[in-house]
């Protein structure tokens, strides 16, 4: 111990001789002006590089890694071919799931045709996924008393005892509980589930349980299989209990995206709404209901756009005038937040609102614009004047019987006289038409208009499109988000208040203001790309038709003016019976792709015919952590993939917009672009040269496109054949024992190898049954690694060259992990150890493989140390650490680079600095990055080195001592709070100075996933959303300010609570003196205009940040140059063998301390006219789509279906009764 502190004060004595000899030796006397010794600093710099050069190199035993895969070849990587292979193996696994699913179809159109006599039977028990019971639940007491005889129906209410069914996790279902021997039925609130066409659409149904269980056996991989009913309920497989995200369950399946693309061909859609001075109090909440309704029952493949008429027709958004646009959800959120402001005005002019509208719709097909499939109008109103036949004899019957645009019609009010002009308007246009007098009605009405569009379909029989989605989230309702941030706001203020009385005054100082303010912007900020909160997912699904070509039905006819008679009838029927689908999780498909194959820093995205990404890397659907953007899933891929052209923003490159282009048409291409690609939480950027190759996915409207760097990208590792797992096990060679010991992670997130039967606790534990299998007789690789038909009796399916890399890699680094070189306390390991507080060193490899040697201290054994590094560093190439060291070998070979976590110095904890080098294999004029070695050790160990190489020089006043790193963040700073901070934030006069004398360069990138907040109105008498979810809300923010309000005065006048508050002050010495003057009133109400929740709505918009990177000329004159009095007060140099440089500045110069340079994202002004927002300017610069190949808009025998809607009237028991007029109070 003795010896190892006298090697300390030596090399302490020696750093001190060393700065004295180089002040006192000759050339390096200070010239006039300059107060920086510029050759003093470069010695620093130079003795600092050295040293850290000499520990990463020790510790990582970086050359005999890179000996270590000598054996290993170097290979040219085929883009191409890559891309192609990839497509395969999802158009593969993408069949399996459209066989599947056509499966159940097929079985659930012969059923209903074979169970279409059957009686209802109301009593019927099944699993209902809202109250079915595991076995140790309590059984809910049976109703009492008796209900009362419903007077409508004359039949008492129905109860049936929830069935008992045993539930066990899964992983492959997000670890949900489930039952692979049954199905389970979901019915939302609005249906009433005993019903007769529901619970006989309930009862033969059940039938699809055998189907669904075959399917799970023939393809093990399958997700969520279901069936949803045209009547409302959808039958799940398999069987789960119904979790919901909020506190009304919202979820109808008939409002999802699978369901609706299936059962309607896509559709352009103008909705008039009647503006007349009758459309006031309920009738106008009713219509904007039904309005909102219609709009989500919209997807990206439709066109929309509303009217209002009165005297004139207007658009509810005034920038989508004349024309429509895409029902994305950036768009239909524009729209009704138009709808919402709303209000009737004048006399309507029905005839002048068909006319506008036959004319969009004819320009929009004339123009080839919109759907290009079906077109329909839908009118909102209290009453038509007249039946307008002049106006479609004009527009509509010109080609008879075939009418090109269907007329819907929803007549508001329950006093209502001019209902049959309304009426015929719908019967004589192939539409439909209801009569709505309450809110509660809305959603059951407005979804009459899917079975109709869906005759043409119908009567098609056999064709039966197959239709993929746009990547979605598994919540139950699209309006969880404003849900969830009004919460969050309503937490946020009732922290404040909760605050203010323990602070009081001290709150509403500026400082703390805006130090909370900038805490809660930065939250939003927090938009993670890897997130466990949500499962996203695409669906497959296809529509099912009811066979029958006619069918009783029974209705009410007018007798006369008072009387109405029920009557029943044989009429021509074309029903559809619902939707049949399952689930393709995001995940599963990324496990396709292969990443090995495209190595560091190379990716794969799937783009739709709309240009939309399924999943990209810079895909960030979440912000602040669980909640979703507004419009997540309209995500465009040229929004994501930023071209290196110094253009302004949206002014996309026609390179670009051409690769977009053939991308979406399927076609097979290549090309190279100069992009910026941005990582590290959008902090970093990287000007790269990358390759892309795209291909179509065959029989999906999907591309798959890959990229990788060209610099780095075009060779890759391979394995030479006697190094072969099968030639392995032949010399008698355990290939598990490369795998010894604990200390080794894969990647978790790549498919090595997959048991379709089995799940394993780990990654490391399935692996490893695996090896065991392999080295047994008989093994053979399959040749996919997608899941395989039963005839596969093994049922395991691996990645060939994935595995076989993995394992040379665990065979050639076997020593690494291994207690060897640093068990000794006398060797140099030890010092370092000492001296640098290193904690751990790591290796991971190209094949996914990650390795790592923990150092303790002198103090008791610390064995977490590795796990609690394993846990957060295991994903091997796609770890941050692992990128940047790769990027830097191209900029400084033998350098390694350092980094600290961001703002690390406002955390209290021991600061752990990050190190990492790459390891490059070359072989025949190639080279390939094979692995990346580094360390952790602790900041305070390397702000000792630093003091002691640079002594008292800077720690005096006029000095101030940095060292930054190669994007401007501070490693080491003499005030420990600015360590991880940005630069330009601690100094942006320097750093200013920096940008133009080009040591650092500034690059701007675009992020177009950005949210914002908009102020909100809570005076508007109808909501943005019109769901219950919203109003329940709002009467639970009520109460909580009301009880808010109550609580302050209580603790203001409570004797024990003042006295408490009373007490704090005194202890914290800032009790407020008594105010006497004028003001002081207003004073003591700032407190409440400072906590008053001032409501936001969330807004998809555009920002930009300002990130910097260091100039990569090794001979960059700028640091050749010394400082000169305050014209030049500083000196910078570049720190040898890393990616840092040294800054010293002269703080006796002045500076602006109001000049600051932020990497925080800045919101781009577009400078928009009045009433004009972004979705108008994207609008106006709209892109390219191809739209689905299936279209089915007519059919010659639909004009025989005269089934075209009547008055409402409702027939249920009390309890719908009773619920629909709770909800209609809600709503």
């Amino acid at each position: 111990m003795a010896w190892s502190y006298g090697r300390t004060w030596w090399h302490l004595c020696l750093s001190l001789l060393l700065c004295v000899f180089i002040c006192q030796a000759p050339g390096v006397n200070l010239l006039p002006g300059e107060k920086i010794n510029y050759n003093l600093v470069h010695s620093w710099a130079d003795k600092l590089g050295m040293e850290l050069f000499h520990l990463g190199d020790f510790i990582t035993r970086r050359k005999e890694v890179q000996e270590s895969f000598k054996e290993a070849k170097v290979v040219s990587r085929n883009g191409a071919s890559i891309v192609d292979s990839m497509a395969k193996e999802i158009e593969m696994m993408m069949d399996l799931k459209v066989s599947a699913v056509r499966r159940i179809m097929d079985t659930a159109e012969n059923t209903a045709l074979s169970h279409q006599n059957d009686m209802a039977d109301k009593m019927f028990s099944y699993y209902n996924a809202k109250e079915m019971l595991e076995p140790n639940d309590p059984i809910p007491p049976i109703p009492t008393p008796a209900p009362d005889m419903d007077k409508d129906i004359g039949e008492p209410l129905i109860y049936v005892q929830p069935k008992v069914l045993e539930l066990t996790p899964r992983p492959e279902f997000h670890n949900t509980a489930v039952n692979f021997s049954v199905s389970s039925v979901h019915v939302p609130v609005n249906v009433f589930d005993r019903a007769s066409d529901v619970i006989k659409a309930i009862q033969w149904s059940e039938n699809l349980d055998q189907i669904f269980r075959d399917n799970y056996k023939n393809d093990p991989t399958l997700s969520w299989q279901f069936f949803g009913s045209s009547t409302g309920f959808m039958r799940q497989f398999p069987a789960s209990k119904w979790k919901k995200d909020v506190p009304v369950d919202l979820y109808d399946c008939r409002l999802r995206s699978w369901y609706m693309e299936a059962a309607t061909s896509p559709k352009d859609i103008v909705i008039l709404m009647d503006g007349s001075g009758s459309m006031l109090g309920q009738r106008l909440d009713i219509a904007k209901h039904v309005v909102n309704t219609i709009l989500d029952t919209l997807g990206t493949n439709d066109f929309v756009n509303i009217f209002t008429f009165d005297k004139e027709v207007n658009s509810v958004v005034g920038c989508f005038e004349d024309t429509l646009i895409q029902a994305n959800l950036g768009n239909i959120r524009e729209l009704k937040e138009g709808i919402e402001s709303f209000k009737p005005k004048l006399i309507a002019n029905y005839t002048a609102a068909l006319t506008r509208a036959f004319e969009i719709l004819e320009e929009t097909k004339s123009s080839s614009r919109g759907a290009q499939c079906n077109q329909a109008i839908m009118i909102i109103g209290d009453g038509a004047p007249e039946n307008n036949r002049a106006v479609f004899e004009l527009h509509n019957w010109r080609d008879p019987p075939y009418k090109p645009v269907r007329v819907f019609t929803y007549l508001i009010g329950k006093e209502v006289a001019n209902w049959d002009d309304i009426r015929w308007m719908a019967c004589e246009n192939q539409g439909y038409y209801v009569h709505l007098s309450d809110t509660a009605e809305v959603r059951e009405m407005v979804l009459n208009y899917i079975p109709v569009m869906a005759r043409p379909l119908v009567l098609g029989r056999h064709d039966h499109p197959v239709i993929w989605t746009q990547v979605y989230a598994d919540i139950e309702d699209t309006k969880l988000s404003d849900y969830l941030w009004d919460i969050k706001q309503c937490e946020e203020q009732k922290a404040d208040v909760l605050e203010y009385w323990q602070v009081q005054d001290r709150m509403l100082h500026p400082k703390e203001m805006a130090r909370r303010a900038y805490r809660r912007t930065k939250e939003s900020w927090n938009q993670p790309v890897d997130s466990n909160v949500y499962q996203f997912m695409t669906t497959v699904s296809m529509p099912i038709y009811d066979r029958r070509e006619n069918a009783n039905i029974t209705e009410e006819v007018l007798i006369n003016e008072a009387l109405w008679e029920l009557q029943t009838r044989e009429t021509r029927i074309a029903n559809i019976l619902g939707v049949a689908g399952t689930d393709v999780p995001i995940n599963e498909i990324k496990k396709l792709l292969s990443p090995f194959m495209l190595g560091v820093n190379g990716y794969a995205f799937i783009v739709t015919n709309n240009g939309y990404v399924l999943f990209h890397p810079d895909f960030r659907p979440i912000f602040q952590g669980y909640i979703l953007k507004p419009a997540y899933n309209s995500v465009d891929m040229i929004e994501v993939e930023l071209l290196d052209d110094d253009r302004p923003p949206r002014d996309f490159n026609p390179v670009l917009m051409t690769i977009r282009d053939s991308i979406i048409n399927q076609s097979t291409g290549s090309k190279w672009m100069l992009v910026k690609n941005h990582f590290d939480e959008m902090k970093r950027v990287a000007r790269i040269k990358r390759q892309y190759y795209w291909t179509a996915i065959k029989n999906t409207p999907f591309t798959l496109v890959i990229s990788y760097p060209e610099q780095y990208g075009v060779s890759r590792m391979d394995i030479r054949a006697e190094q072969e797992i099968h030639r392995i096990n032949i010399k008698g060679t355990n290939i598990r024992s490369f795998f010894d010991g604990k200390r080794w992670k894969i990647h978790p997130d790549w498919l090595f190898c997959k048991h379709s039967n089995r799940t394993f606790r780990t990654p490391e534990t399935e692996l490893m049954f695996f090896l065991e299998r392999m080295s047994e007789p008989g093994w053979h690789w399959p040749a996919s690694r997608s899941a395989m038909p039963p005839e596969h009796a093994a049922a395991m399916f691996c990645d060939r060259q994935l595995m076989q890399a993995l394992v040379f890699d665990a065979r050639v680094t076997e020593w690494f992990s291994k207690n060897t070189s640093f068990n000794s306390k006398d060797d140099k390991g030890n010092e370092f150890k000492q001296r640098f507080g290193v904690t751990v060193a790591f290796l991971a490899t190209h094949s996914g493989l990650t390795r790592w040697h923990e150092f303790h201290s002198n103090m008791p054994e610390e064995p977490g140390v590795g796990e609690t590094f394993s846990q957060h560093n295991k994903r091997a190439i796609d770890e941050i650490w692992y990128k940047r060291a790769v990027d830097q070998h191209f900029i400084r070979e033998e350098s390694f680079v350092y980094s600290v976590p961001f703002d690390a110095g406002e955390s209290n904890s021991e600061i752990l600095v990050t190190a990492s080098h790459a390891i490059f294999h070359n072989e025949g004029g190639k080279s390939a990055p094979a692995a990346v070695v580094g360390f952790q050790f602790q900041h305070s160990a390397l702000y000792k080195l630093f003091h002691n190489i640079t002594g008292n020089a800077c720690a005096v006043d006029d000095k101030d001592c940095y060292i930054l790193d190669n994007n401007g963040y501070v490693i080491i700073s003499s005030r420990q709070h600015e360590t991880g901070r940005f630069f330009g934030e601690v100094n942006g006069a320097i750093m200013k100075r920096l940008v133009e004398e080009k040591v650092y360069k500034r690059v701007i990138v675009y992020d177009y996933q950005a949210v914002c907040f908009d102020s909100k109105n809570d005076n508007n008498a109808s909501n943005t959303l019109l769901s219950p979810l919203y109003h329940v809300m709002r009467l639970g923010k009520w109460l909580l300010h009301t009880a808010l309000w109550y609580i302050v005065q209580l603790v203001h006048w409570t004797p024990g609570v003042s006295a408490y508050s009373e007490m704090y002050l005194d202890m914290n010495g800032t009790e407020p003196e008594p105010e006497h003057d004028d003001n002081s009133q207003v004073k003591n109400t700032a407190w409440l205009r400072y906590l008053t929740l001032h409501r936001t709505r969330l807004k998809s918009c555009d920002m930009q940040r300002e990130l910097y990177t260091l100039y990569n000329e090794k001979d960059n004159v700028v640091y050749n140059m010394t400082a000169h009095a305050c014209e030049r007060p500083f000196v910078v140099l570049p720190i040898p063998f890393s990616n840092l440089i040294l800054l010293v500045i002269d703080q006796l110069c002045p500076r602006d301390p109001n000049l600051v340079l932020t990497v925080n994202p800045q919101k781009i002004n577009y400078h928009f006219a009045v009433n004009e927002s972004l979705a108008c300017y994207k609008h106006a610069r709209e892109f390219n789509r191809v739209r689905p190949q299936s279209c089915i808009s007519r059919h010659a025998n639909e004009s025989g279906i005269k089934l075209c809607g009547r008055s409402c009237s409702i027939y249920a028991n009390l309890t719908l009764i009773l619920l629909c007029h709770i909800l209609s109070r809600w709503l």
